[in-house]
């Protein structure tokens, strides 16, 4: 499952928004009909995760971490405890809790960047912030590889 580019979506009265048909597209490939929603630990956006993605994020996590440690126990706590189960409706719309929303600032107007096997959605007046600096992604790139020319 591969989820890429960047769109541009605005939420109706409701809450709800379209999920681009393009990564509709790549759910209904891969069979995929549920999907999950939780901040991103690092970022101010939402991520929706494909369920089987999910699972497999979980089974990591809960696989690393002790259920017999009282601090790891509670760090897998907090991070399954604000997930949000996501239905697409028969027009691809799903809706995005109010809760969530605020986490992140989301108002109005959204844009969703595929992440490869996951989904992020920002507030679209923050979403460049999603790209972070300006510098030259190539030198960035082979400093994060640890490429010598």
């Amino acid at each position: 499952m591969r989820f890429l580019g960047n769109i541009e979506a605005r939420l109706d009265a409701k809450g709800r928004v379209f999920l681009p048909a393009a990564f509709r597209k790549v759910l209904q490939g891969a069979g995929e009909d549920g999907l999950v929603m939780r901040k991103d630990v690092f970022q101010p956006c939402l991520v929706l995760y494909p369920e089987s993605v999910w699972n497999e994020q979980m089974d990591g996590l809960r696989g690393r971490l002790s259920r017999w440690d009282r601090g790891q126990q509670q760090l897998f706590r907090r991070f399954v405890a604000w997930v949000e189960p996501v239905a697409l409706d028969s027009n691809g719309r799903f809706i995005i809790p109010r809760r969530c929303a605020e986490q992140v600032g989301i108002a109005q107007d959204v844009r969703f960047i595929g992440m490869g096997d996951t989904i992020e959605i920002w507030p679209l007046a923050d979403a460049d912030g999603a790209f972070g600096s300006e510098g030259d992604l190539g030198e960035e790139l082979q400093r994060a590889l640890n490429i010598v020319f």
